[in-house]
């Protein structure tokens, strides 16, 4: 049986028409009717989560893993806003994230009754599509309630996707489910050139700026974030084969670090490494080197590619913009790339993979990555590894040799465990999180949860503090440093307890290669973490040392 709320059932009823197959549900009364559904319903695998912050990140986690719509259900008042991180990295990572909340009756909002505030507008700019969903009276409100929720499942998967927002007043009784089934709601369909993109690989858009690139006598294609897409890495291959300088980092496709931070740091002031023209697509990259490089080239001739057309001028020398899937654009290359720009770089990424090949690390960080990257290669193309912001995803930048997670769309710390645990509720890889100890006790409320399995794993990287923050010199003379640094003298070790989560703990060399074995190895029907205490200045020595001997 089903909800008697009929603006809940017609919504029910439509979720799954649109292909929604994952519900994270948090607790409340409000939504309790909503929750019901999508606990009834066999075509949605519901996952409960107590803390809309962290359920929102496990949504997105989801999203990642399934490449389709995942809906995040909260109950009224502040717990739709606790959502908006999440939603906010939705965005930028551009992920069908839908947020449904429920809410009070209309004509309670601003009567200072319980539990209310305005929800309808309360993501802002941070969704594509918001919308209330009204309690129907009659045919016309019926057709209207069924209307808005097919534009907002179209909305978010639109072009290259992105989170909406649906707002469902709810009145009372909440607890009556005797509604024998929902109703056949009709569902709405959108085509466009871009969703055809499969079928018909061709950008004819895009021929002007493809001409302009087989002319050019230093083009760079330049390539940020972009979910795991296997056309573009066959691109790359391709592009690179005929003598193409193609520049990523593992964010943005999988078989290999192209040693982007390496290559820029050999090139150093010369100017014989600036392009004249940049094609750029994907979303941000995580080097600063990279775009202060890009910067430097004031005359190139710089195109973006994206499904939406929006306007990007990342490195100041816009020149146009492609409406386009990036995949389509870079299979569209023809023709062969200069053969002495793609030779000095190729020189530079030789010189730069040699050394990464080379390096030993001292006990750090930066070993304990190197140690993990290492032990998932022997293991072949069997995991999935989410990163956390600041330090572990720029260690990942030097190590990883397949693509990454990271939640890069904002830079947050906020989510990252709660998105990789999400994402290894939708699959039987192994999902391994690499995470600082900031992040990490941020976001501990993601371990809270009985139905995570044995294929998460977890690398705590705790040098008691955010070490981004210790490379900067001039903060060192500050009586607050230790506060903007968040410093700490915490162990995972009681929370792991609490949780039901396997606890390793490494301190010393000795034991490293050991525990990062274990951690990747070891059965396990529940999640596994290996904690590595390091110190602060050894790990910001030997990262900067890496560069120093290149």
């Amino acid at each position: 049986m089903y909800c008697d709320k009929e603006n809940v059932n017609i919504l029910t009823a439509l979720l799954i028409a649109h292909g929604v197959r994952h519900a994270v549900v948090c607790p409340g009364s409000r939504n309790a009717p909503i929750t019901h559904n999508l606990g009834v319903c066999e075509d949605i695998e519901c996952h409960p989560v107590t803390d809309e912050r962290s359920a929102a990140f496990y949504a997105l986690g989801l999203c990642q893993a399934t490449h389709s719509p995942v809906v995040v259900c909260v109950t009224s008042g502040t717990a739709l806003l606790n959502t908006l991180p999440a939603v906010a990295e939705a965005m930028y990572q551009h992920l069908p994230l839908v947020v449904i909340s429920a809410d009070r009756p209309r004509q309670w909002i601003g009567q200072l009754d319980g539990q209310t505030l305005p929800q309808a507008d309360a993501m802002g700019r941070f969704v594509r599509f918001e919308t209330d969903i009204p309690e129907p009276h009659d045919d016309e409100t019926r057709w209207m309630c069924s209307r808005l929720v097919n534009e907002a499942m179209l909305e978010a998967m639109r072009g290259s996707c992105a989170p909406v927002h649906i707002n469902v007043p709810i009145s009372e009784p909440l607890y009556s489910f005797t509604t024998p089934s929902l109703p056949k709601e009709r569902q709405l369909t959108f085509l466009s050139p871009l969703s055809l993109s499969a079928i018909e690989p061709s950008v004819p858009c895009a021929r002007p700026m493809l001409e302009r690139l087989q002319t050019a006598c230093r083009p760079l294609i330049v390539i940020g974030q972009m979910g795991h897409q296997a056309p573009v890495r066959q691109a790359i291959s391709a592009l690179e084969a005929a003598r193409y300088v193609v520049l990523h980092e593992p964010l943005a496709t999988e078989g290999g670090s192209s040693c982007l931070d390496e290559m820029l740091t050999l090139a150093g002031d010369d100017d014989e490494y600036v392009p004249d023209f940049i094609l750029y697509m994907g979303d941000t990259l995580v080097s600063k080197r990279a775009k202060q490089f890009l910067r430097k080239a004031l005359e190139a001739e710089c195109w973006v590619v994206n499904p939406e057309g929006a306007v990007h001028d990342t490195f100041k020398n816009l020149h146009g913009v492609v409406q386009a899937q990036p995949g389509n654009v870079l299979g569209s290359i023809t023709g062969k790339g200069p053969e002495q720009w793609f030779d000095a770089w190729q020189g530079l990424r030789d010189r730069a993979r040699s050394h990464r090949d080379a390096f030993q690390p001292s006990y750090s960080n930066v070993k304990a990555v190197c140690l993990l990257e290492q032990e998932l290669a022997r293991k072949g193309p069997r995991s999935v590894v989410h990163y956390a912001n600041s330090t572990p995803v720029r260690l990942a930048c030097l190590y990883s040799r397949h693509h990454i997670y990271c939640n890069r769309g904002v830079n947050g710390i906020e989510g990252t465990l709660s998105t990789a645990a999400g994402f290894s509720l939708a699959t039987t890889q192994m999902v391994a999180c690499v995470i600082g100890d900031l992040s990490f006790f941020y976001d501990q409320n993601a371990l809270w949860n009985a139905r995570l399995r044995g294929n998460l794993r977890i690398l705590l990287l705790n040098n008691g503090g955010g070490e981004i923050f210790a490379k900067f010199s001039g903060l060192r003379q500050s009586p607050a440093r230790d506060m903007v640094m968040g410093a700490n003298s915490v162990s995972a070790e009681g929370i792991c307890r609490q949780n039901n989560i396997a606890y390793m703990a490494v301190k010393s060399n000795d034991r490293l290669a050991e525990g990062i074995d274990k951690l990747v190895t070891m059965p396990s029907d529940r999640p596994v973490l290996l904690e590595v205490y390091t110190q602060q200045d050894m790990d910001l020595q030997v990262y900067h040392e890496y560069f120093k001997t290149l």
